[in-house]
């Protein structure tokens, strides 16, 4: 079977698995896999590498993303009239099954979402342009950051018995330029020793605020897997990201991360350090040697 047809088998079975739970009622495991998979998907419409997918076969892909972020969204709405319902996603479900040979017009009016460029871990670091360059332009953001990017928080998991659960409030972020920074949000990951996800990804929406060197996000998100689950060495990572209009694509600053010992009830302040990215966390390099930081607070449910 080539790589193409494996892609897609791999496609279709998430798909499968999120409505399966969808249809039994398990609404965050429905969630985590409709939202990795517009991930995946959405990956594969932005690779600028050569690709076995065609321009329309791309936009098919975009619309189908589109169309997992609208049930995701639709399950995570208080109110009982949902948006997007289960059965016109499974509708779809040929369209993922058969994207190679598929020639229909997509059977919703939706259309991709428009995403910024993400750059491969390191990538970033090959560009000829220095942070400093983007202050010295003076492309400042407004006071308010307008609320672009809707996020991909998720809900907090069903409560067990002996079982704590984490809330972590994103306070504020401290950076010498903060002001230069536009549309910035955090990407959340938990990850193991060796750099693997634990948890679904979840992507803040754009800071509400700024105020001298501070970035004010003051957003709630919820770890998706229960503490006492998470295995020896993981680490939760926050990636600072906004967007250069220049170069056209969203960019990480900085990361900062937090280790298990360090989940405890209350405020915590935590480093921020260089990009790459370092999810193994063995070269590791301060971002400055100013008194700037990552400001959180933790909240522990335990039934």
């Amino acid at each position: 079977m080539s790589d193409v047809n494996k892609t897609i088998q791999k496609w279709h079975a998430s798909f499968r698995k999120g409505t399966d739970f969808d249809s039994w009622g398990q609404l965050v495991e429905a969630i985590d896999e409709y939202q990795i998979l517009a991930r995946q998907l959405q990956k594969e419409v932005q690779s600028t590498n050569p690709s076995d997918f065609t321009e329309d076969q791309k936009k098919t892909l975009g619309k189908f993303a589109t169309c997992l972020e609208m049930r995701s969204s639709a399950l995570q709405c208080t109110q009982s009239q949902e948006e997007f319902k289960l059965e016109d996603l499974k509708k779809l479900e040929i369209i993922i099954k058969s994207i190679l040979t598929y020639n229909k017009d997509f059977p919703f009016d939706v259309q991709p979402v428009p995403l910024r460029r993400i750059l491969a871990p390191g990538e970033e670091e090959n560009l000829e342009v220095e942070e400093e360059e983007d202050a010295a332009t003076g492309a400042g953001s407004p006071e308010s950051f307008p609320n672009r990017v809707p996020g991909t928080l998720l809900p907090r998991l069903p409560s067990e018995s002996g079982m704590s659960l984490l809330t972590i409030k994103i306070d504020k972020i401290g950076l010498k330029d903060a002001g230069q920074c536009i549309d910035p949000y955090m990407t959340v990951s938990v990850k193991d020793l060796s750099g693997i996800d634990l948890n679904p990804v979840q992507d803040t929406p754009v800071a509400t605020r700024k105020e001298d060197t501070y970035i004010h996000f003051s957003i709630d998100l919820e770890i998706q897997r229960h503490i006492e689950r998470l295995p020896k060495g993981a680490a939760i990572f926050f990636e600072f990201k906004h967007y250069k209009p220049k170069k056209g694509f969203t960019s990480t600053k900085c990361f900062a991360f937090m280790e298990m010992d360090e989940i405890k009830p209350g405020p915590i302040v935590i480093e921020l350090y260089k990009k790459p990215t370092d999810f193994k966390r063995k070269k590791l390099q301060l971002l400055t040697k100013k008194p700037l930081y990552l400001h959180l607070h933790q909240t522990l449910h335990k039934d």
